[in-house]
C-alpha cells in the first residue's frame, strides 16, 4: 500500500547518479549498467509525480545525490505496488494477481543480473542497486508483502500487522537506510521502524477505503475484543466508537515506532537529517488528523494542508541539528529478517554531506511555492 497520487511538483533528476552507477559491483556482481536516456528519466519523473506528496515534501530537503537515489527507489516501488493493485475487479482473478506478481520477480531477478527491462523505474533502480549494494532480500521482502495482499491475508494480532507492515514499509526503511550510509545494525533496525510506523499511520487512514476494496489490516483480534465480528464488519464498513477505540490503539503503537525511529535520525549524516525527520513528522500529523476526527477513518479520508504541511518540513530543517531522542522501545522481533539478510552488514558507499544553509534555502523556496499555490493544493491529500 504505497501512497496514492500527488500533485506535480517538480522532481529532482537522477542522470548524475546514473552515470556513476557502473563504479560500483551489483549485489550479485551485475555488469556495469548504461546511464539512463532522457526520455526514461523523464518517465521516472512522471511516475513519481503520481506518488507520495509526503515523499516529494521530504526529498525537497535531501542531499541531492540521495533524493536522486530515493527517487529511482520510489519509482520501482511505485510500478511494483501498481502492477498488483489494479483494483477490485482484476484483484478479484487470481490469475491476473499471480500473473503480475510473476512478473514482478522476473523484474527484481533480472534488476540484480545487471539486465533489467526497458524500463525507467527498472533501470534506475538496477543503478542504485548496484551503487549501494542493495541486498536482495530487500526488495524481495516488499515483494512477499505484495504477494500477501493479493493472497487476501488475515491478520490476526499486531505481531502480524507489523510483520506486514516490516515487508511493505519497513524494506523500504533498510532500502533507504542503506542509500544514506547507514553502517550499523541499531541505526538500520530505527529505519525498519520509521518504516513500519508509517505503514501503521496509512492502514489507519485507510480503514474505509481498504475495505470497500475486501481489505481489512486491523488486528483482528483487538476487533473482538471491542465486540465487533471482523468478516461482517467488512461486508458493511461502518463507523462506531467500538472502531474508533481500535484505530486509536493502532496509532498508539505507530507513536512508538516514530520515537524509536526518531532515536536514529542522529546515526545519519547530517543532511539526510531534516529530510527523514520531515518524512516522519508529515506521517505522524495524519494520525494527528484521524485523531481529531475522532478515530473516523470510515466515513472519511484524513487530509493535511499545505500550510500544515510546510509548518512541519520548516520544524524538520530547524531541528536537523538538535541531539537525538532515546528509543525506550527495543525492535519488533518482525524485522530480524530484513537486519540479517545476507549484505545487509555490508558497508555502503560513503552518503554526501550538505549544508544547513542550503538546506534552509530549499525549505524558503518550497514555501513560497507552496503560498503560491496553496489555492489549489491545500484541500488535497498528502498522499
Amino acid at each position: 500500500m504505497l501512497d496514492s497520487p500527488s500533485d506535480p511538483m517538480d522532481l529532482p533528476n537522477i542522470d548524475h547518479l546514473l552515470r556513476e552507477a557502473g563504479e560500483a559491483p551489483g549485489a550479485r556482481g551485475a555488469a556495469a549498467v548504461e546511464p539512463l536516456a532522457e526520455e526514461d528519466l523523464a518517465a521516472c519523473q512522471r511516475l513519481l509525480v503520481g506518488g507520495s506528496r509526503s515523499f516529494l515534501a521530504a526529498s525537497r530537503i535531501l542531499p541531492r545525490e540521495i533524493a536522486r537515489a530515493a527517487c529511482a527507489l520510489y519509482a520501482f516501488c511505485r510500478l511494483a505496488d501498481d502492477s498488483v493493485d489494479a483494483g477490485p475487479e482484476a484483484g478479484s482473478d487470481e490469475r491476473v494477481r499471480g500473473g503480475a506478481l510473476a512478473d514482478l520477480h522476473e523484474r527484481l531477478d533480472r534488476i540484480y543480473a545487471g539486465t533489467p527491462r526497458a524500463l525507467a523505474a527498472d533501470r534506475a533502480f538496477t543503478a542504485v542497486v548496484n551503487r549501494y549494494r542493495i541486498p536482495y532480500a530487500w526488495p524481495h521482502a516488499l515483494l512477499e508483502g505484495f504477494e500477501w495482499d493479493a493472497q487476501g491475508r488475515q491478520y490476526e494480532d499486531l505481531a502480524q500487522v507489523r510483520a506486514y507492515a516490516a515487508r511493505v514499509a519497513g524494506s523500504v526503511g533498510a532500502m533507504m537506510a542503506r542509500v544514506m550510509g547507514v553502517q550499523s545494525r541499531a541505526a538500520l533496525a530505527r529505519a525498519c521502524e520509521l518504516g513500519i510506523a508509517m505503514q501503521l499511520t496509512n492502514i489507519a487512514r485507510d480503514v474505509g477505503d481498504d475495505a470497500r476494496l475486501g481489505r481489512l489490516y486491523l488486528p483482528r483480534s483487538w476487533m473482538r475484543e471491542s465486540g465487533i465480528d471482523p468478516d461482517a464488519w467488512l461486508q458493511q464498513p461502518r463507523f462506531t466508537p467500538a472502531l474508533g477505540a481500535v484505530v486509536r490503539r493502532l496509532l498508539d503503537e505507530a507513536q512508538l515506532r516514530y520515537r524509536a525511529g526518531a532515536s536514529g535520525i542522529g546515526s545519519l549524516p547530517l543532511g539526510c537529517r531534516p529530510g527523514i525527520h520531515a518524512a516522519s513528522l508529515l506521517y505522524a500529523d495524519i494520525g494527528r488528523t484521524v485523531q481529531t476526527r475522532g478515530f473516523d477513518s470510515v466515513n472519511a479520508r484524513a487530509v493535511v494542508g499545505a500550510g500544515r504541511k510546510a509548518q512541519l518540513v520548516a520544524w524538520a530543517a530547524l531541528a536537523c541539528l538538535a541531539s537525538g531522542v532515546r528509543a525506550r522501545t527495543a525492535p519488533p522481533s518482525e524485522i530480524e529478517f530484513l537486519l540479517d539478510a545476507p549484505g545487509a552488514a555490508a558497508p555502503p558507499a560513503p552518503a554526501p554531506s550538505s549544508s544547513i544553509h542550503t538546506v534552509l534555502e530549499i525549505f524558503e523556496r518550497l514555501e513560497r511555492r507552496d503560498r503560491s499555490r496553496s489555492a489549489g493544493f491545500g484541500a488535497a491529500a498528502l498522499s
